[in-house]
């Protein structure tokens, strides 16, 4: 990203709105405002091999692994507003297992880019399904979007669920409701 024509693009941003890019509470507001967009859309650029960094480790476990309540924050491609809330992972090592860091670092990488929703949760399935072949994998989505609730309908408890299930959450019916039982009924 070009960070000298991001600032002047949030400055011509800040004109064509009505403010005063030369007031004292944002003078420096061009500067912040493209560093953060960089990092909420380093997605982009990210090695996908260095978010994974060979953690991915051999193993004779046949179980279910699940990660509840990944914190999850990604930029909704349509208003260009944060949608937010928690992602649910699980699968069932074959025989390769991923260090469990990694899981949350699948969902950040796909999560800072533009996105919906309904893509992000089926690139983390994806990328999980790839990286150490599973059995099976699910990944259920929980988020609030500020497009709905800033603007538009403006409902502020409104939450969308989306899911992904490959492999065996998919072909068996008694997997994805093991699943989706120990990421709901335990709480």
């Amino acid at each position: 990203m070009d960070q000298k024509k991001v600032e002047s693009l949030i400055r011509e941003l800040l004109i064509e709105i009505g403010e005063d890019p030369n007031r004292e509470g944002l003078v420096k507001t061009p500067e912040r405002a493209a560093k953060s967009w960089q990092f909420l859309t380093n997605g982009y650029t990210a090695d996908f091999d260095k978010v994974i960094n060979n953690a991915v480790f051999e193993s004779t476990s046949n179980n279910m692994i699940i990660v509840r309540d990944i914190e999850v924050y990604s930029m909704c491609e349509h208003h260009m507003l944060p949608f937010f809330g928690k992602c649910h992972i699980g699968y069932v090592a074959s025989d390769k297992i991923l260090g469990v860091s990694k899981l949350a670092r699948i969902v950040d990488h796909y999560a800072r880019r533009l996105q919906i929703q309904e893509n992000l949760t089926e690139q983390v399935a994806e990328a999980i399904m790839e990286t150490v072949q599973p059995e099976g994998v699910g990944v259920v989505m929980e988020c609030q979007h500020m497009c709905m609730m800033m603007r538009g309908v403006e409902k502020q408890n409104s939450v969308m669920t989306t899911s992904s299930v490959l492999g065996s959450f998919r072909k068996k019916e008694a997997t994805r409701l093991e699943f989706l039982n120990l990421i709901h009924g335990a709480r």
